[in-house]
């Protein structure tokens, strides 16, 4: 499995041949625009958590370029469906088995609405389970004792938090939100996009560090390999 870093909570995918795009935000990301061509992107599935802009702003121009599927809350799918874009509609607690593995939809606590106000559903995070890695995307959210369902069905070999703090956890609620989960591999996402949620990244792998956790701040473009 390889996961690469696009900013804000965007990430690639790679699982068995397929890729995958999670919350594309990339042409009105400022830190994003100048070093990713959205057009050069790959992607076989574009998985949504949740509508609003800096989650959702690129799905409807990759999608239509690439012919991914949209996967989402039932009010995103629909949404996307009315653009003419194939979509797999679910909702919190359903998964689903894709050609490169199962998805599970769990909940995230946030809101969720379109950049025009129309209703975008719950919130949402994905537990993915590959052949060999299991991930869990948390979305925007706070931290919530239904993290604490995740390993008893799934053992989690990355959890994916954000830690900016004011929209959603922050370091602090990360650090307990990885232990809920029981995965002291964490990469960090949702940051430094916006001043509301600028972050010291030496502070918080500090603080991560002396929780006896590892945390990852990747460069966007970056990759990792689990």
């Amino acid at each position: 499995m390889k996961i690469t870093f696009y900013g804000q909570n965007c990430l690639g995918i790679e699982i068995k041949g397929k890729h995958i795009l999670v919350d594309p935000f990339i042409s009105g990301n400022e830190l994003a625009k100048d070093k990713i061509d959205i057009n050069q992107l790959k992607a076989d599935y574009i998985l949504l958590t949740h509508a609003h802009q800096d989650h959702t702003l690129d799905a409807e121009a990759i999608a239509k370029n690439t012919g991914a599927v949209i996967v989402s809350n039932f009010e995103i799918a629909n949404h996307y469906e009315e653009k003419g874009i194939e979509v797999h509609p679910m909702n919190h607690g359903g998964s689903w088995k894709f050609e490169f593995g199962k998805v599970k939809y769990v909940i995230a606590h946030h809101t969720s609405s379109f950049p025009d106000g129309c209703y975008g559903g719950q919130p949402g995070g994905f537990v993915i389970e590959g052949e060999h890695k299991n991930i869990y995307i948390a979305g925007d959210t706070a931290l919530t004792m239904d993290m604490k369902l995740i390993p008893m069905r799934t053992k989690l070999d990355l959890a994916i938090l954000p830690i900016g703090d004011n929209f959603t956890m922050g370091i602090d609620d990360a650090i307990i939100a990885s232990d809920f989960v029981q995965c002291d591999k964490v990469l960090g996402v949702h940051y430094d996009t916006f001043g509301y949620i600028e972050i010291d990244h030496e502070e918080a792998k500090r603080k991560f560090y002396d929780a006896n956790k590892d945390l990852m701040l990747l460069e966007i473009g970056e990759s990792i390999e689990l």
